[in-house]
């Protein structure tokens, strides 16, 4: 089996001037915009992956490193003649807790002239995972607005053709604002990728601006899909293999590789069975009633302190007895619309497990 590593190690003697730009590339750039970038480049520098990595090193490796498999990729990086020399720039990293968004970006200057602009995914901040679940119910969350702002900031900056993507909610940024930035700017994207991105409500996938992107968006799906099938999709997708189980086949470094494309493969039951059930539960349960539970949810959550979900699996146990204890005391009301909604989602999962084997349909 063979990950992104071994493509570096296969294709890193190749520049992408001469050996063109592809799907794996595209995941190794998507990964790139989650490294720690703060503080090692001013916003309207332009500096390579290699020096990149010379400043990180030089400041004792300030940052924090979000997954341990980053800490090989950015060296490996560094190191390959096929993108070590590839500059970076526009780096943006938001938090902001008032308006429950996290939100970040970074370019990347192509020497086929084009640019590819990557949005980060979500990050192991608990705001960051409570603006995931807002898009449950919202027709758009902050984040959504920023990648529109960037990109447009972005494009018009560079001139040339656009490339756009990211990884989990990266990939539902990178669609959003492709679908939604100024006309003459959508037409100079020749590329989006999202890589196991969550979809959209209805308004968004029936709008014009969607069915004109359409043909340009590349979504990428492990056969055990959760996160990249969640709410609406009607883009073509590609189904491949990753040598992790369940939701944690959403790590994009256990995606299987062979060649410039990714190992082929079909989507489970398992995945099916998820998506039909979250499904289902979207329809059963209204906007608002979702709104409500899941600000109820995080309401809970916050009374532990913890700020990133490591904080709170370090001390699962205490957060645990936190969390129950503030449970008891939130008042009735709040009471019955967790356990009206949970037991909603936990009904529609029992039925589903009786039906058999559903078939399975890319598009929703």
């Amino acid at each position: 089996m063979a990950n992104i590593f071994d493509y570096i190690d296969w294709r890193g003697d190749l520049l992408i001037s001469d050996n063109k730009f592809n799907e794996i590339d595209n995941l190794i750039l998507s990964r790139l915009a989650y490294f720690p970038f703060d503080g090692l480049l001013d916003n309207e520098e332009e500096i390579t992956i290699e020096e990149c990595y010379k400043r990180y090193l030089e400041r004792k490796k300030i940052g924090r490193i979000l997954q341990k498999e980053d800490e090989d990729l950015f060296p490996a990086l560094s190191k390959s003649n096929r993108f070590s020399k590839l500059k970076i720039t526009q780096y943006i990293n938001k938090l902001e807790f008032e308006s429950e968004k996290q939100f970040s970006a970074i370019t990347i200057i192509m020497p086929d002239n084009t640019i590819y602009v990557a949005y980060r995914g979500t990050d192991n901040t608990v705001i960051g995972w409570k603006e995931d679940f807002n898009m449950s119910f919202s027709e758009y969350v902050p984040s959504q607005i920023d990648a529109v702002e960037y990109l447009e900031k972005i494009a018009k900056k560079y001139k040339s053709a656009i490339r756009v993507g990211g990884h989990s909610k990266g990939g539902n940024l990178a669609i959003y604002a492709s679908t939604f930035c100024n006309e003459k700017i959508r037409k100079r994207i020749i590329d989006v990728y999202n890589n196991d991105g969550p979809g959209f409500c209805d308004k968004v996938v029936e709008s014009k601006e969607y069915q004109d992107i359409l043909n340009r968006v590349h979504t990428y799906i492990p056969q055990t899909s959760i996160i990249g099938r969640l709410l609406n999709h009607r883009e073509e997708t590609t189904i491949l293999k990753s040598t992790q189980t369940g939701i944690m086949q959403h790590d994009l470094y256990s995606w299987q590789v062979i060649n410039t494309k990714f190992v082929r493969e079909e989507l489970t039951y398992s995945s099916e069975f998820i998506d039909n059930t979250i499904t289902d539960w979207l329809k059963e349960i209204k906007p608002a009633q979702r709104e409500k539970f899941i600000d109820i949810f995080f309401e809970i959550l916050n009374t532990t302190g913890v700020e990133t979900l490591s904080e709170f699996s370090s001390n699962k146990f205490t957060n645990a007895l936190t969390m129950l204890k503030t449970y008891k005391n939130i008042d009735d009301e709040s009471k019955e619309i967790m356990l009206k909604t949970l037991n909603a989602f936990f009904t529609i999962a029992k039925s589903n497990i009786r039906m058999n084997k559903p078939k399975i349909n890319f598009r929703k």
